[in-house]
């Protein structure tokens, strides 16, 4: 059986990245099954993201050895993960459970190429769901006075559980900039609003008394910068004057769980590579 691989490269855009590329897995007797790329006209960078298949025997050293040897030529980052890698995820919970329950219904039906190595929230409401879905549930509560202690424990859960991605299913606490940049590009969130002039609590509320056509959510990683972290995916639904705040808030619900949960696919996935600011999205 041949072993299949998702390989990703960042670089700074020229000719013959592509031809170098593949002429490596061809010596290796590599065939390509997917491939994407995209050269940006802004930032003068170029991404690739292939998935190919090797023979049985070609280990992950063989592979990132072979390319090593084209890789300072075009000074590139070079990224190898097994396709059958699944990412080892933490998610965090307050009281919401739509999200949560679409990530949990999404993981059982195997659509989430991920682990999920438990639950942890600040309100023990959603223990029950986790535990349903035979996931430890850790409750970690936090106070204003108790923060810097409740990230502490927080930081010891996810070196205990080895955790690569933590994913935030509406968990209303904000991170610490140490805690950000401590995890910088391993948290996921969604935010519940599409147009910026609605954050805070309530946005549906606040789209409805603005009499707004369409609502949305964004999901995106998080850094120390509140809610203006690098998207990774947005969708909106259509709403009017004949729907009432509950419908807004049914809607929203349901854009929001699945915004986030496609977002978390492609992160596990290694479709998401970042250019600056920005992301580079291979859905």
């Amino acid at each position: 059986m041949n072993c299949e691989w998702i390989l990703r490269v960042t670089c700074p855009d020229s000719t013959g990245i592509v031809h170098a590329v593949t002429g490596v897995l061809a010596g290796l007797g590599g065939n390509i099954t997917e491939s994407q790329q995209f050269s940006s006209p802004d930032s003068r960078q170029f991404f690739l993201r292939l998935q190919f298949s090797t023979p049985a025997e070609t280990s992950a050293q063989t592979v990132e050895e072979a390319l090593a040897e084209v890789a300072p030529r075009f000074a590139m980052t070079v990224s190898l993960q097994p396709v059958e890698k699944r990412t080892r995820t933490l998610i965090m919970v307050s009281k919401a459970a739509h999200c949560l329950n679409t990530l949990l219904f999404r993981h059982s039906a195997g659509q989430l190429p991920i682990d999920i190595v438990g639950v942890a929230g600040n309100h023990v409401d959603l223990r029950p769901l986790a535990e349903f879905h035979g996931h430890d549930f850790h409750h970690i509560p936090i106070t204003r006075e108790t923060k810097a202690d409740a990230e502490a424990r927080l930081s010891a859960l996810v070196d205990d559980l080895d955790v690569e991605l933590i994913v935030l299913a509406r968990y209303m606490q904000i991170l610490s900039p140490d805690l950000c940049a401590r995890l910088e590009g391993r948290v996921i969130n969604i935010h519940h609003s599409f147009l910026p002039s609605f954050k805070g609590a309530k946005p549906y509320h606040q789209a409805h008394a603005r009499g707004v056509k369409i609502i949305g959510a964004t999901a995106h990683y998080v850094t120390s910068d509140l809610d203006e972290g690098p998207i990774i995916e947005q969708a909106v639904a259509r709403v009017d004057h004949n729907q009432a705040i509950a419908d807004f808030v049914r809607h929203g619900q349901d854009v929001e769980a699945s915004v986030l949960a496609r977002a978390v696919a492609w992160h596990a996935e290694g479709r998401v590579l970042m250019d600056g600011h920005r992301t580079v999205v291979f859905d």
